[in-house]
């Protein structure tokens, strides 16, 4: 079994590599340029195994930040076509270049004056000589031991839309921020477009301290607060931070001394290390991170007013 699938995988990747040999840079610049210009979505369309790349492609086009939109070209002779305005691009996906469902739409494509991209693996056909711009997608033999099933051809067709798609995505300088923008629920985006401020827990809800606070009520905050820690305030200004630990560390240090006249101040750590409310979270999450010792609270400022706490477990748990 395991030759027929490496020879599967060299006959495709043949197809590729002589598909890149070939490649005119200008007329994928005719293309992309055709696509950057156009006001309304871009039209993808196929038949069969063609059809599922055209989808694709419309997938790939519109993730990266260009509108698209898949037509089956049946469907447009049955009321969709009044998805195409006059002047709209057509990328049209046929390895022969004879499909018979994309050539009687042909006419009505041309009646709007439709911008037509073929991606074709026969240059000469009825597709490649109606379109503006032919992409070569000619594969000399399929991977199908018969020669028959759409195997090389496909692979190919995939691999010029992505070509096409990323030579559009930097022509219009798409850059990671703006591809994080359509992918928020992605590792990517979630860590370019989610802030500190998102995942805090704000103050209104934790509670503070004041540096005169006994430790018992310091104590009572941190409990009620559920975050393990209790900011230290002065005003609306930060003046430390008490966490589980510095009062365990306190209570560790007690002699003789009434546990009733510890305040705050006596435990809270002074000019704790913050982050600002609009810091990306993922940065937050590095300066957690990577100290010599690692930290699991941080509060939040807003300039010099404190305005909440963020916890690792919440950084963590957002999936960064």
């Amino acid at each position: 079994m395991v030759d027929p699938a490496a020879r599967v995988l060299r006959i495709e990747a043949e197809a590729l590599t002589a598909a890149a040999d070939r490649l005119d840079e200008a007329t994928y610049a005719d293309a992309v340029k055709s696509m950057a210009d156009t006001d309304g979505p871009i039209l993808t369309t196929g038949v069969g195994t063609s059809g599922v790349v055209a989808r694709k492609l419309a997938a790939t086009l519109t993730s990266t930040g260009s509108r698209a939109v898949f037509l089956h070209p049946s469907d447009a002779l049955h009321g969709q076509l009044g998805l195409l305005r006059e002047r709209d691009v057509v990328v049209a996906i046929s390895n022969s270049g004879e499909t018979e469902e994309i050539l009687a739409a042909l006419p009505y494509l041309r009646s709007r004056n439709a911008q037509i991209i073929a991606i074709v693996g026969t240059a000469d056909s009825t597709l490649g000589r109606s379109a503006a711009v032919v992409l070569d997608a000619f594969a000399e033999v399929e991977a199908c031991p018969l020669n028959l099933a759409p195997t090389s051809s496909t692979t190919l067709a995939l691999a010029v839309g992505d070509a096409l798609a990323v030579s559009l995505m930097a022509y219009k300088d798409i850059t990671a921020e703006n591809f994080a923008l359509n992918h928020p629920s992605g590792r990517l985006g979630r860590r370019l477009t989610l802030s500190v401020a998102d995942l805090m827990q704000p103050v209104a809800a934790i509670g503070s301290v004041a540096t005169s606070t006994s430790l018992l009520e310091v104590l009572a905050c941190i409990t009620s607060g559920g975050v393990g820690a209790a900011v230290v305030v002065d005003g609306d200004r930060l003046a430390g931070l008490i966490t589980d630990g510095d009062v365990r560390r306190c209570l560790g240090r007690l002699d003789d001394t009434s546990i009733s006249s510890v305040t705050a101040a006596d435990v809270m750590t002074r000019d704790p290390e913050v982050v600002g409310a609009e810091t990306a979270a993922y940065d937050a999450l590095l300066t957690m991170e990577q100290r010599e010792s690692q930290i699991s609270v941080l509060p939040v400022v807003d300039g010099s007013r404190v305005v909440g706490i963020v916890r690792l477990h919440d950084l963590i748990r957002s999936g960064l």
